[in-house]
Order: structure tokens, then sequence, then C-alpha cells
């Protein structure tokens, strides 16, 4: 039975953790003010919670778990305990953050500096899980799964994903600002593939999935 369990660094836990929480304290101070949103579930926290007024701590919680079920048998097991730290990380922080008021409230008239430092939330904390081992979104789970199941390039999946997101956000952001989404979603992007290519002092085995 333990044999089954994933063999977990327990710095890698805390890096995964943290990063999560940088995430989150992005998100809820930048993000969720600004009306520059992200593609992906990140995105889907932010629409759900203007139209269903559902807690991005719930709903980013929920879509997580329902993405990592679903890649359960495609991804490997530390990748997917890392993970669901990560999603921990984020729900338990972002709902801490809730329980008091923005840290920057005038970053709601300046979309362009909301995109670029929102981005840099975005993309260190992914960036930093990725090279933990894990992953603050369910994305690459669900990306690789519709992969196996469609053929489709999974880069292609993750665009579509960001894309669809993003315009359903039209719904409440105007289209001025999902251009300023749009230079996020890019620049968070970069970020991440930036981070995930440093060199290490001990070099961790990172799924391919996690590198979008």
């Amino acid at each position: 039975m333990l044999q089954k369990l994933p063999k977990l660094k327990p710095v890698n836990c805390i890096i995964a953790f943290l990063s999560a929480a940088f995430q989150a304290f992005g998100m809820y101070n930048i993000h969720a003010l600004s009306g520059v949103t992200e593609g992906g579930v990140l995105g889907a926290t932010l629409l759900l919670d203007h139209w269903l007024h559902i807690s991005p701590a719930v709903s980013g919680f929920v879509m997580n778990a329902a993405c990592f079920l679903l890649g359960w048998k495609t991804l490997g097991k530390d990748f997917i305990g890392y993970s669901i730290i990560a999603s921990l990380g984020f729900s338990v922080s972002y709902g801490i953050c809730e329980l008091f008021p923005p840290l920057w409230p005038e970053i709601a008239e300046m979309p362009l500096l909301a995109s670029i430092v929102g981005a840099l939330f975005i993309g260190i904390g992914a960036g930093l899980c990725v090279r933990a081992g894990g992953a603050t979104s369910g994305d690459d789970a669900l990306a690789m799964s519709l992969s196996a199941l469609t053929h489709i390039e999974i880069q292609r999946i993750y665009l579509t994903s960001d894309l669809i997101v993003l315009a359903l956000s039209l719904s409440y952001i105007p289209l001025r600002r999902i251009a300023y989404s749009l230079l996020t979603v890019i620049i968070s992007g970069q970020l991440i593939g930036i981070i995930q290519k440093l060199p290490a002092r001990v070099p961790t085995q990172v799924p391919d999935s996690a590198c979008s």
C-alpha cells in the first residue's frame, strides 16, 4: 500500500505550497481588481467569481481537483502530489487574502501596469512550482488528457483553453482589457519557460506537460 503513495521531497512540497501562495496573492491584489484576467483555470475562477460570486479559493480547488483526477493515469504520482499541495496552497492563501482589503486598489486604473505586474506573480509562481515538480493549476493534467484522447498537439490545447476563457471573459471585461489579459498570458507563459530552464544544483525531473 505504501509503495503506491508518491514519494515527495519536503523542500519541494514547501516550494509548491509557497509558489502557489505567491500566485494567489497576485491574483487577489491585482487580477481580481484590475479586470485583467488569465486563461485556463485561473481565468475561469475569476469568471465564476464575477458572475456567480464563487470565491476562487473554492472554485480553483474544485476545478484543479477535477483536472488532476482526469489526468491521474497520465501523469506521475509525484507530479499529482506536488500539484495537490500547490492547489491547497492557492486556495488557503486566497482565502486568507480575502480577509483583508487589497493592498493597492489604485492599480485597477492602470491596466497596462496590472497586466505586467500580474504576469510576474503568475509566471514566477507557476515557474517555481514547475521546478518543484508540480503545477499550480490543473491545466497541465487537463491538456495532457485531452491530447491523449483527441491526438491534438498539447500546445494547441493550451492556447485554445486560454482563448476560450478570455472570450467568455468578454461578458464582463471590455475588449481593451482583454487585450491586456492576452499580454499577461504571453508574459506569464514566457516566464514559466525561462524559470523552468534555469540551471539547478540538483537536477529535478519535471513532466513535459508542466513546461507549457
